[in-house]
């Protein structure tokens, strides 16, 4: 059985529609913060500390650790702290590209396995007023979103397209994660989407 070394839903639910068994153990670490870092560093780091941390005290179980981060000119996107935060995040991200990063980490310590890739996914929102960012924050819980918005969550309202994976967007990239498990852990559907057999 897989571990997963996350609390997000998003993630839950993606491995649950690939049919995978798996368990949530909370990594319970402060994760890495950069204000000036590349995206893919600083989700690479944070997917290995979660990883690790769990693997730590789990060594024969395959655990699963993977963190998202978004970037805009430069700058890493987290989680907002506060309603205005979130606002100022959407208004940033108005009418603008993006790119969201999604590290994984696969760690088994019992026989020294290790796999970390990452994906990046470029998004494009409309252009939008105030009006239509305070709307959509009436819709969605986006202060445990980093970006302050969810893909799968009414994102019609403000993205344009999605270049690349978007499951990535929303925190785990299928294709990669579906090539980097090994076979044992993939149920035939899943094995038979990745064009496994």
């Amino acid at each position: 059985m897989l571990i997963l070394a996350s609390n997000s839903p998003r993630r839950k639910e993606i491995l649950t529609s690939l049919n995978i068994e798996f368990k949530v153990i909370s990594p319970g670490v402060d994760e890495c913060s950069a204000d000036s870092c590349y995206p893919e560093h600083l989700s690479i780091i944070n997917a290995k500390l979660k990883s690790k941390t769990v693997a730590e005290n789990h060594p024969s179980k395959l655990v699963l650790g993977a963190d998202t981060v978004v970037e805009l000119d430069g700058d890493i996107l987290e989680k907002p702290i506060d309603e205005k935060d979130a606002l100022n995040m959407l208004m940033r991200l108005s009418g603008k590209q993006h790119q969201v990063v999604t590290a994984v980490c696969l760690t088994r310590r019992s026989d020294y396995l290790s796999i970390i890739f990452a994906e990046k996914s470029i998004v494009e929102f409309n252009v939008f007023s105030r009006e239509i960012a305070e709307d959509y924050m009436q819709k969605v819980h986006v202060l445990d979103k980093a970006g302050a918005y969810a893909v799968q969550e009414h994102g019609s309202i403000i993205i344009k397209k999605i270049i690349g994976s978007e499951s990535n967007v929303i925190g785990l990239p299928i294709e990669k994660l579906l090539k980097a498990l090994p076979l044992s852990f993939l149920p035939a559907r899943s094995m038979t989407s990745a064009g496994i057999g």
